[in-house]
């Protein structure tokens, strides 16, 4: 047979091959909204631009923070002869998960000593959601159903949703109020079946900067103990938000000190500014140490099963820092520099809208804590926000506090002035 007749038959015989695809059924999924909206502000061309949009920290010129400490703790990494590439345990660096109970509980807390309490490291915060309910999807005897604020972080939902758990809402923003509904969350509380598991943001509220007072907090375990619903904490800025790691932890320690089990997420991107390393720890208390024990097994069988084990160098980082007293007191020291900055971009865009006489109240710009904020500001007024001041913020109007600087405040605080005052 001729190479060329042999090559027409090949060639007949893929064109008539199926040209169908076996996927081709499959959606198309819509943008992550933030990372469509740093997409547009990369794209955008105009000068004085402004992203309000990331949710990383920036200093006041606009760039990312290298936190000091973790470079200095890097150099020490790095020129250690001890430090390899071998496998973690599968449930991570012990010496980072026993620090990182210490951190989120208190160094004294009885649950230590009393070994109910299990620790895990993650990827991030979203891994510790993830395996958090994961473990509650095949365990949890009493619902598959948890409740989250609304609104909540986006990602919420869609972690909770992958692993068969139903999400429900339950009250928590007021938009008349700009601030938390909390007769409406405690009524929510009271109507969800007893045993629901209970999503709860230790601080800094992500996405609206509205947190329970602590009387608040206290009311909000009454109604979970007296309906036995399970609390699950995911606390992704402790330190970060006030500045204090010790009130920024309160409500997670006053559950346990009240005899809750429950779950916490930690995640160190924001309070260590390792972003990209996904450092993270899932903390369960139990009720007693047996079960601590049966549980710490299945979820090292767990994560096994999805990551094997979880990454080294960031986990790294941060042991280095928590378990060094001068190390740890720089890290303190680096958290104030973020958490004062942000508190003062807070004050002086108060400051300016007040000055300019932009109608409305202005005062939750200053009583909401962390690095969001939701601003009250209609779609609309998004709308012209990004078309005509090139300002980048989510439709609902929520902010990203440390996208602000000295530089770009002023010009800012106009920009929503004019947006008020014209469109509605």
């Amino acid at each position: 047979m001729s190479s060329n007749k042999r090559l027409l038959q090949i060639k007949t015989h893929f064109l008539s091959m199926d040209s169908t695809s076996s996927f081709q059924d499959v959606p198309l999924a819509p943008p992550d909204v933030i990372f469509h909206l740093t997409a547009q502000y990369k794209a955008d061309t105009f000068q004085h631009k402004v992203n309000l949009g990331v949710g990383a920290y920036r200093d006041d010129s606009g760039k990312p923070w290298v936190l000091p400490v973790v470079k200095k703790v890097e150099k020490i990494i790095v020129n250690d002869p001890t430090i390899d590439h071998e496998y973690l345990p599968i449930l991570g660096l012990p010496p980072f998960r026993e620090a990182s109970i210490k951190l989120i509980l208190g160094p004294d807390n009885p649950v230590i000593k009393e070994k109910r309490v299990v620790a895990t490291q993650t990827i991030s915060g979203t891994g510790a959601c993830h395996l958090g309910s994961l473990f509650l999807s095949r365990f949890y005897s009493k619902s598959s159903v948890i409740y989250v604020s609304n609104p909540t972080w986006a990602n919420h939902k869609a972690i909770f949703s992958n692993v068969g758990l139903e999400v429900k809402d339950y009250v928590y923003y007021s938009p008349k109020t700009i601030g938390l509904d909390i007769n409406g969350m405690l009524e929510s509380l009271k109507n969800a079946p007893n045993g629901s598991i209970i999503l709860l943001h230790a601080c800094a509220h992500n996405p609206t900067g509205v947190d329970p007072s602590q009387e608040q907090w206290k009311a909000i375990a009454d109604i979970i103990e007296e309906k036995k619903h399970f609390p699950f904490f995911d606390c992704a800025y402790q330190g970060f938000a006030s500045g204090d790691l010790d009130r920024d932890a309160w409500a997670v320690r006053y559950f346990v000190n009240r005899g809750f089990e429950l779950l916490v997420c930690q995640s160190y991107a924001k309070n260590f500014g390792l972003y990209g390393q996904r450092a993270g720890c899932l903390t369960f208390v139990f009720k007693t140490a047996e079960t601590a024990a049966k549980a710490e097994s299945q979820l090292a069988k767990l994560q096994r099963s999805e990551i094997s084990n979880p990454p080294a160098h960031g986990a790294r980082i941060v042991n280095l820092v928590l378990n060094d007293p001068v190390l740890y007191a720089e890290w303190v020291d680096n958290l104030k520099t973020m958490s004062f900055r942000i508190q003062e971009m807070r004050r002086r865009l108060f400051d300016k809208l007040t000055a300019l006489g932009t109608p409305g109240t202005w005062n939750h710009i200053v009583d909401q804590i962390g690095m969001f904020s939701f601003t009250g500001l209609k779609a609309p007024q998004v709308k012209v926000l990004k078309e005509k001041y090139h300002v980048y913020l989510t439709d609902n109007g929520r902010i990203s506090m440390a996208g602000l600087s000295s530089s770009n405040v002023e010009y800012f605080a106009k920009a929503i002035d004019d947006v008020v005052r014209n469109v509605t």
